[in-house]
Parts: structure tokens; C-alpha cells; sequence
């Protein structure tokens, strides 16, 4: 007895709101195309955490030392560098680049046909720190002292900057994120607001005949609860599906840099849509009590 009075409740509230036009179909596509930009808001703060993490890790325990010295001392500057390297507490490892190596750096500036032998170009030395780290400064003195050609390159300038851009891009996507729940909610109201101006005789004759605010503002919120709900959930599943679809990073020559969800982070888009409806909830509720209070 109780669920058929409750279902005839629901059904009740339902034909207050029309169930088609104009304001039904803002509302689901608003709510689509918003959770659309979310997701891929979300992919980009993510992919930003793991760059940053990536970047920083990367270039933390790297460093590079560059020889700059007449032909006839640079091998001997050379070896001086890798005997100094090879007693420095907190160095794991160490090598000279060859002519090769220098070569296929080069490339990408100078093309595949620079004469490598014929040019006073540095050589260089790049080694890998221990998790313990090493002592930056006192290398410095001791390279100035028995390679003074020899200049250390901790990778400090570079690391720094690129980390800090990185977070920046996380704080943008999440910044984006709230951008999108602010315009969602503000286009539900709007529709909600259209609905409810619309409906202005027949909330005058509810009235009339008994029924409370909380009643006919029940009917809105729970349509276009619903609206935002279903609609969120098909621009969720729409933008996963594009995401899932974007070439891999090796494919993209690095490019995107990994832009996408990766393991139990697949799970976080689908917090999505209760949340959209929970905007959906709380924008209608507050128009539909506004209007109801200026509807008389």
C-alpha cells in the first residue's frame, strides 16, 4: 500500500514538469557537455602530477659535466674528470659521451650532416647520483682544481622550471574543473528558472488547490536531477571512449606526454556524474524556491 501511494506521489510531482522541450534538452546537453570537459580536465591534472613526478625524478639524480678545453689537454682534462668521479662519495655512475652520442644530440639543431671530427665541440660526462645524493659543491672545487676546463651541470635551472609548470597545468585542470561545475550549475538554473516560468498558471492552480512549495519545487528538483545524472553520464562515457582512443605516448612521439588515466585512475571520471547531479540538485532546489517565492 505504501509503495503504490509512493510511485503515485512520484507520478504525481513528474506531471508538474513538462517531460519534453526546451528546457529538458539544455539540461541534459548542458550536463553532457560539461562532464565531457571534466573528464578531460581530470586526464589533464592527472597526466600533470605524473609528468611533474616524472620530470623531477628523472632530472634529480642526473647530472652533466661539460669539458670545454684546447684539443691538446682535453683528453687529459677528460680522464682527470672520471678519476675525480670515480672517488666522489654519492656518484653510482658514470661515462663520456663519444663523437657518436654527440652527434645524435646535435642533430635535431644542426641535421644529420654536421662534421662532428672538424669542430671544437666540449666533451661531455654525464652521471647518475645514489639516492644518498652527493656533495654538488665540493665537486665543483675539485673539478675547478684538477680539470679546470670542467664545468658541473646538476640539471638545477632545468629541473626547477619544468616541475613548476607541471604543477601549475595540475592546479589549471583542477581549477578548470570548478570552472565547469560553476558553469553547469548556473546553465541548470537557468533552465530551471525557464521551466518554472513557464509552468507559472499551473503552480498557481497546485496552489489552489493545496499543494505546498515543497511539493511542486520536489517535482523540478527531481527532474532535472535526473536530467543531469543522465545526461553527465553519457558525456562521461562519450569522453573516456575519446581518451581511451588517443594514441599511446611511444605512438605520439612524446607529445602528449601520457595524457590519460592509467590503472585505478580509470575509476575517477566515474565520480563524475553523481557529482553533476549533485550540482544538478542543489541549483534547481535553490531557483526552484527563489521563483516559488516570487510566483504568486
Amino acid at each position: 500500500m505504501r509503495l503504490t501511494m509512493f510511485r503515485a506521489d512520484m507520478s504525481a510531482t513528474d506531471r508538474v514538469v513538462p517531460p519534453s522541450g526546451h528546457t529538458a534538452n539544455l539540461t541534459v546537453l548542458t550536463s553532457a557537455a560539461m562532464a565531457f570537459l571534466a573528464v578531460f580536465a581530470l586526464a589533464l591534472s592527472l597526466a600533470s602530477g605524473r609528468l611533474a613526478d616524472r620530470w623531477s625524478e628523472a632530472l634529480a639524480r642526473s647530472a652533466t659535466i661539460r669539458i670545454s678545453a684546447p684539443p691538446e689537454q682535453m683528453e687529459a682534462q677528460t680522464k682527470a674528470v672520471l678519476d675525480a668521479l670515480s672517488t666522489t662519495p654519492g656518484v653510482e655512475s658514470y661515462r663520456a659521451l663519444d663523437d657518436a652520442e654527440m652527434k645524435k644530440l646535435l642533430d635535431p639543431w644542426f641535421g644529420p650532416d654536421l662534421p662532428v671530427d672538424s669542430l671544437p665541440l666540449p666533451k661531455l660526462v654525464e652521471l647518475t647520483e645514489t639516492a644518498q645524493g652527493m656533495d654538488t659543491e665540493g665537486l665543483r672545487l675539485r673539478l675547478a682544481a684538477e680539470a679546470p676546463g670542467a664545468v658541473l651541470d646538476d640539471h638545477t635551472r632545468w629541473r626547477r622550471p619544468l616541475v613548476s609548470a607541471a604543477g601549475r597545468l595540475r592546479f589549471l585542470g583542477w581549477l578548470s574543473m570548478i570552472l565547469i561545475g560553476g558553469a553547469m550549475a548556473g546553465m541548470i538554473t537557468l533552465a530551471a528558472q525557464a521551466a518554472l516560468a513557464a509552468n507559472g498558471q499551473v503552480i498557481r492552480t497546485l496552489r489552489l488547490v493545496g499543494a505546498r512549495d515543497a511539493f511542486i519545487a520536489q517535482a523540478f528538483v527531481r527532474r532535472f536531477t535526473l536530467r543531469g545524472l543522465s545526461g553527465a553520464a553519457a558525456g562521461t562515457v562519450v569522453a573516456m571512449i575519446a581518451i581511451a582512443l588517443l594514441p599511446a605516448t611511444d605512438e605520439a612521439g612524446g607529445f602528449l606526454t601520457g595524457l590519460g588515466f592509467t590503472g585505478w585512475g580509470w575509476l575517477w571520471p566515474l565520480f563524475i556524474p553523481p557529482l553533476a547531479a549533485l550540482v544538478a540538485f542543489g541549483a534547481t532546489r535553490h531557483a526552484a524556491f527563489r521563483m516559488l517565492k516570487e510566483v504568486r
